[in-house]
């Protein structure tokens, strides 16, 4: 697969969301659950739902009961998401295992799984800045500045996915290799986060 088959994952999975466009209902993943693309297409629907999540928090008239269940609501949404990108680096750890890492190879900023879930956030900002660059209800200022973003939007996408490319090919030839460092999100462990041990 090259990085345009999996932004045409997201691209689908940020589309199919919004055919119900609401947060609670269920995902309807077409691919095999074995599959890498099922975990692409999951992922990209939990970056979907998060996004909504974040709009309707920001409601300014909203109960601050349903703001707390919210924010617990994003947190664990947060946590799936990052569970989900380790899944992605252990795809690829496996993938080029077998890889002769060269004398000279170099060590990338971040692993493919991190680009693939700037990739999936991408993907959502794509769709909906061509939303609002197209709303009718909107005035023709507010249409032309989100076009000009738009534009932006998509030249980030192609240079994104030519940098993802150009990574896994690299990793492939042994000229770049990966660590996987696993996120230690202390605030979510009882035993980092001070509030929480104090509890215990």
């Amino acid at each position: 697969m090259t990085a345009q088959d999996y932004y045409d994952i997201f691209e689908r999975s940020t589309s199919d969301y919004h055919i119900a466009d609401n947060v609670d209902a269920p995902s309807a993943n077409p691919f095999s659950n074995d599959t890498f693309e099922h975990t692409l297409y999951a992922k990209n629907h939990i970056d979907a739902v998060q996004w909504h999540l974040e709009d309707i928090i920001r409601d300014p008239a909203i109960d601050p009961v349903e703001a707390l269940a919210l924010k617990r609501r994003i947190d664990k949404s947060n946590q799936d998401r990052t569970d989900m990108v380790e899944e992605f680096d252990t795809y690829f750890r496996n993938k080029f295992a077998r890889v002769t890492v060269l004398p000279e190879a170099t060590i990338n900023t971040e692993s493919p799984a991190w680009a693939l879930d700037r990739l999936s956030i991408l993907a959502l900002k794509i769709y909906h800045m061509q939303a609002e660059a197209t709303r009718a209800d909107a005035g023709e200022d507010h249409r032309r500045r989100c076009a000009a973003k738009l534009a932006v939007l998509t030249e980030q996408r192609s240079d994104l996915i030519t940098a993802i490319d150009q990574l896994l090919d690299d990793m492939a030839a042994g000229r770049k290799y990966m660590k996987v460092y696993r996120q230690m999100k202390m605030y979510n462990d009882t035993d980092t986060n001070p509030v929480l041990y104090a509890k215990k």
